[in-house]
C-alpha cells in the first residue's frame, strides 16, 4: 500500500511543483521561515499525491489500456481487487496529507493568498474528478495542467505580497503558463489513439497529433519571447524554452497513426527538466548576489 501511494505521487515530478514555490517565495521574501519550509514540503509530496493520485484513481480503466502506463509515467495496478483497495488508500492518504498543511498555510496570508491557494487546489482536483474532468475538455485541459505547476509559484508570490503585474514578475509566470500548456499538449500527442479508443477527449484528440505538436513548438517559442521582457540578467532565461522547442520540433510531421513515436520526445522532456532546472537555479543565484 505504501509503495503504491508513493508511486502514485510520481516522485520524479516532486521537484516540479516544490521548486516554483520555494524559489518564488525565497526570492520575494529573502528569508527562510516556517512558511517556506511547510509550503515547500506541501508542494513537494502531498500536492503531487493529490494531483496524480486522484488522476490514477479516476483514470484507472483508460490507464489499463494504455501501454505506456506502469512506470515513471504512471503506475497501474493490474489486479482489479487490489486496485480497489489501494485506490481507497490513495484517496485517504491524499486527504490526510493535504488538508492539515493546507489549513495551516491558509492562515498565513491575506484573503488574496487564501483564494489563490483554494483555486490552485481546486484546479488539481477538477482536472480528474468525476463531474468536472477538466482533462477531457480540450484546451482547458492544457491551461489547467499548466496551472498545476505555475500555481505554486503564483501562490508564493501572492503570499509574499508581490504584485503579479510587476514588470520583473509577470513575464516569468506568463512564460511559465505557456511552457506548461506546451508541455501538456505535447504530452497528450503520444496518447491520441489510446485516448480516442478510450473515449477520452484532449487537445490532441481534437486537432490531431501533428497540429498539437506544432502548437507546442509555437507555445515554447512564445514563452521564450515573453522572457525577453525581463530585466538583466533574467532575460538570459529566454534561451531555456528553446531547448524544449527544438526537442519537440523533431516530431513536426508526426501523424495520428505514428503518435506513439512522440513518447521519445516526452522522455526527453523528463530528463531535459534537470539541466534546465539547474540553469534556472544558477540564474537565481546570480540575481540574488547581483553578480551581473
Amino acid at each position: 500500500m505504501i509503495g503504491a501511494i508513493v508511486r502514485a505521487s510520481r516522485p520524479i515530478s516532486w521537484i516540479n511543483t516544490a521548486y516554483p514555490f520555494a524559489a518564488g517565495y525565497l526570492m520575494a521574501t529573502r528569508e527562510v521561515d516556517a512558511v517556506l519550509v511547510v509550503g515547500t514540503l506541501f508542494f513537494l509530496i502531498p500536492y503531487n499525491l493529490l494531483m496524480y493520485g486522484v488522476n490514477d484513481v479516476f483514470d484507472y480503466e483508460s490507464d489499463l489500456a494504455n501501454p505506456r502506463k506502469g512506470g515513471v509515467e504512471g503506475d497501474v495496478i493490474r489486479d482489479r481487487a487490489a486496485a480497489a483497495r489501494i485506490h481507497r488508500g490513495i484517496l485517504w492518504a491524499s486527504a490526510i496529507t493535504v488538508i492539515p498543511p493546507a489549513v495551516w498555510l491558509a492562515t498565513q496570508g491575506d484573503l488574496a493568498a487564501l483564494l489563490t491557494l483554494g483555486l490552485v487546489l481546486f484546479g488539481v482536483v477538477a482536472y480528474s474528478a468525476p463531474g468536472l474532468r477538466f482533462k477531457e475538455k480540450p484546451f482547458l485541459d492544457s491551461v489547467t495542467s499548466a496551472l498545476h505547476f505555475v500555481g505554486p509559484l503564483l501562490y508564493a508570490l501572492v503570499l509574499a505580497g508581490v504584485s503579479l503585474a510587476d514588470p520583473a514578475v509577470w513575464p516569468i509566470w506568463a512564460a511559465f503558463v505557456l511552457w506548461g500548456m506546451a508541455s501538456h499538449a505535447f504530452g497528450a500527442v503520444q496518447d491520441v489513439r489510446a485516448d480516442r479508443e478510450g473515449g477520452i477527449g484532449s487537445v490532441a484528440t481534437v486537432i490531431g497529433a501533428r497540429a498539437t505538436t506544432r502548437l507546442a513548438v509555437v507555445l515554447y517559442v512564445a514563452a521564450s519571447a515573453l522572457l525577453l521582457f525581463l530585466p538583466w540578467p533574467g532575460v538570459l532565461a529566454a534561451v531555456l524554452p528553446l531547448a524544449y522547442a527544438a526537442s519537440v520540433a523533431r516530431f513536426w510531421n508526426v501523424t495520428d497513426a505514428t503518435c506513439e513515436d512522440a513518447n521519445r520526445g516526452w522522455r526527453t522532456f523528463l530528463w531535459l527538466n534537470q539541466p534546465v532546472g539547474f540553469l534556472v537555479t544558477v540564474l537565481l543565484i546570480v540575481e540574488w548576489n547581483g553578480w551581473l
